[in-house]
């Protein structure tokens, strides 16, 4: 082998050694990035984690600590829970039995209120209206309304009202029917022979339509859920987290 070849087999060996090095150093960049990524999304998956649990322990719903406290039927359709004695602070809850959000409401903080009622740390009172103006959902919700309206027994009147909740239609769909009331009722421990003939007739529908338009206006109601403590109205942040909504409530009770 000539000089000259001598010389162009080293230069070779030697790119061809410094290409391997490249190569080497390239994998183990993408080695620690890997290691990086990993890490790093273990991080957020703890981070994630963490906000879950503790959203979900705000957002835990309350289990029934006792007997409901007194429960009296208003001669306006409302309904109001305290016990004897009781005068504050008062919540006022908006709300509409076709509406999806009152029916979320009701299902993760319906039980706290009840309970801070039982409690006698809040008077409590139930304001069942209309707010939708489209159909099918104005027809559902005033026939839910208005048979509400032939509940004369507390008691009867909120077990009614929790299985209105319950047995919510889609808003697409024509419920709430007068059979269906009627039966919800038997369900909810209503015997009065006059409820079936009072649902079934819609009797209180004009009234449930104007005490809606009366309240819509006087407290300018423009959404339901809609709850004030003490006439200033609770943030939804507070409203779907139990346990801050008994804190912001429990607070106002001293």
């Amino acid at each position: 082998m000539s000089k000259g070849q001598r010389t162009k087999a080293m230069s070779k060996s030697a790119r061809d050694k410094i290409k391997e090095q490249q190569a080497a150093a390239r994998a183990q960049e993408r080695r620690r990035k890997i290691v990086t990524y990993v890490a790093a999304g273990a991080v957020a998956v703890a981070a994630v984690g963490a906000g879950w649990w503790y959203a979900a322990s705000n957002s835990r719903s309350e289990e029934a600590s006792g007997a409901l406290a007194p429960i009296t039927v208003q001669s306006d359709g409302a309904a109001v829970m305290a016990k004897q004695g009781v005068t504050g602070p008062v919540v006022d809850i908006y709300e509409d039995f076709q509406c999806p959000a009152c029916k979320e409401l009701e299902r993760v903080s319906g039980q706290t209120f009840k309970n801070l009622a039982a409690e006698g740390l809040a008077k409590v009172v139930y304001h069942p209206i209309t707010i939708f103006s489209q159909e099918p959902t104005k027809s559902n919700s005033v026939r839910a309304g208005s048979a509400s309206r032939c509940v004369a027994d507390g008691k009867q009147w909120m077990a009614f009202h929790d299985l209105l909740f319950e047995n919510q239609p889609p808003e697409t769909e024509p419920g709430f029917q007068p059979e269906q009331l009627v039966q919800w009722g038997k369900d909810a421990g209503i015997t009065s022979p006059e409820f079936e003939q009072c649902v079934t007739s819609g009797k209180h529908a004009q009234t449930q339509l104007s005490y809606s338009k009366k309240v819509s206006d006087e407290q300018k109601l423009d959404h339901t859920p809609t709850v004030k403590l003490n006439g200033i109205e609770i943030d939804n942040g507070v409203l779907f987290s139990p346990q801050e909504l008994r804190e912001e409530i429990t607070k106002a009770a001293k």
